[in-house]
This record gives structure tokens, sequence and C-alpha cells, in this order.
């Protein structure tokens, strides 16, 4: 008995001494999973034919809200918590309440999974699961390794002492591109993919509706010419670019340049005045890459 409350003594003395740190803080939420028994009780069809809501939170993050009303959010993002990488964002993301919530690598602009209120975490999925109206299609592949820009962020796996190219690659490297399918729409969110996907991802990815691609006019991750290579093979409906500089949501800091230079060259472009749009099979059935840019327009709650 002595020695046991001697352990917890000194297990008490290093909680005092030392603030409780954790990056999960899902026992605190008041949210529950009736919407996801409901979800799992009914017979929801993806392919059925209905208006989803798509909704931008800033840089990689989308939520896309089904017919039904299951809402998935993919790439919540945070500032690197080691400090190497410096301050990206000048505000944290919100705490807003999704059903599930996806991310699609393992670097800290696309993975902070707990900062949403989320019934389900699917962090970096691969393979199919289906819930309701949804069903979300994870594909493994590989993160872009090497930069086409001007800066080489490339260069850092000498410090790192990695190989960022695979197969020898760190899993900070690889990236699972996310496709949602409901309404009767398929969504595909390349997170930060390499330009030129493994055969079977390139093939799951032909005849999308619309595809979440990375712009921005430092070419942090695509040049130009891959981004115009992947809209030719995949032939969208719609594009839409993101993980640019956004005001307020970007700090002064990134690296990252804004999209306007790519979209500018772009044929049909719809500016976005709202951070949501709402899509629905025969509304989109005629667009032909119709680009949908958010601009500095983006949700906060």
């Amino acid at each position: 008995m002595k020695v046991v409350f001697v352990i917890w003594s000194f297990m008490l003395a290093v909680t005092v001494a030392q603030p409780l740190q954790a990056d999960s803080r899902s026992w605190t939420f008041s949210e529950n999973n009736n919407r996801i028994i409901e979800a799992q009780r009914g017979s929801g069809n993806s392919r059925k034919a209905g208006t989803i809501k798509l909704t931008y939170y800033g840089h990689m993050a989308f939520k896309i809200t089904s017919p039904e009303g299951l809402e998935i959010l993919i790439d919540p993002w945070r500032n690197d918590p080691s400090g190497v990488w410096g301050l990206w964002f000048p505000q944290p993301f919100p705490e807003i309440s999704v059903d599930a919530v996806l991310s699609t690598h393992a670097h800290f602009d696309h993975d902070a999974v707990y900062r949403p209120h989320s019934v389900m975490v699917l962090e970096r999925l691969a393979g199919e699961f289906s819930l309701g109206d949804v069903k979300l299609i994870g594909l493994a592949d590989k993160h872009v390794c090497t930069a086409p820009g001007w800066y080489e962020w490339h260069l850092s796996a000498r410090e790192f002492e990695q190989d960022f190219c695979p197969p020898r690659n760190h899993l900070h490297m690889d990236n699972f591109v996310q496709v949602i399918e409901t309404g009767g729409l398929s969504i595909a969110h390349w997170g930060d993919n390499r330009p030129r996907p493994a055969r079977f991802v390139d093939g799951a990815l032909k005849g999308i509706d619309v595809l979440i691609l990375p712009v921005d006019d430092s070419l942090h991750l695509l040049s130009e010419a891959d981004i115009e290579a992947a809209i030719q093979r995949y032939r969208p409906k719609i594009v839409i670019p993101a993980h640019y500089r956004m005001k307020i949501v970007s700090s002064v800091l990134t690296t990252l340049g804004t999209a306007e230079q790519w979209v500018e060259k772009q044929k049909d472009v719809v500016r976005m005045t709202e951070p949501f749009l709402f899509l629905n099979p025969e509304e989109i059935a005629s667009f032909d890459r119709r680009v949908i840019y958010f601009g500095d327009v983006f949700a906060r709650e």
C-alpha cells in the first residue's frame, strides 16, 4: 500500500509541475453519434442524385455535406507543433462539428484531425468506407517529393537525414487521395499527391466530377504543366484550386503564393463570394473544367 501511495504521489507531482497536454480532446465534446446510428440503419445510396453542399475552410480544408445531411471534413490545418516550419496560420482551425474527419497525409497543414468536433476520425483512409448516402474511397499513393517552384523545400530532406521520395520515404511523404461519392457526384481531394500517381490511382480518378487540386503561383507542389496534365487525364466537370496563400488564413511567413495568375489563364471561372456552394448532377452535367475559385473567401465556423 505504501509503494502504491509513493507512486501516486510522484505521478501527482509530475502532473502539477507540467500542464496536461493531449492531441485528442474528444472526451470533452458534447456531440454524439446519434446521426451516425440513424445513417447506418438506413439504405442510403451514394449514387442517387441529390444536392450536396461544399464548404471551404481555407488552405486545403473542405467539408462536404451529403443530401441526407452527413458532414465529411477533409484536411483541417494547424501550425507545425515542432516550430521547424514556422507559423503558417495566425488563427486556429475552427472547432466545427462534423460526422467524420479525414486527412490525406501526416503534414501539419492537413492533419489537425482532433481540432474539429468529429464523431469519427478516418485518418489517411485507404480502401472503401460506406455510411448512409456517402461512400469514401481512399487511394494510397505518394506525396510530391521534389519541389517544382522557387522554394526548394525538398532540400530539407538532407537535414532530416531522410529520403523524401519513394520507395524509402517516411510516412509523412505518403499521401492518400480521398474520393467522396454522394448525391450522384464524385469529388476527388488530391491532398499533396505527386503529379503522376500510380496506375491504379490514375485509373480510379478518371471520370470524376469535381477535382480539388493544390494550385499556387509559387508552384509549391505542382507546376502549371502538372495541373494541366491532371485536368486532361481526368476530365473533371469542375476544378477547385486550393492550398494557396489567403488573407487572414495564411500567415505572412508562408512561402505559398496566391492562385491568381493561374486562375486568370482559365476560360471558365466562377469567383465565389460565399464560402460554400451547392452542386447536383443535373446542374453540372454540361460543365467542362469550370474553375470555381474561392480566393480569400472561407468559412469561419
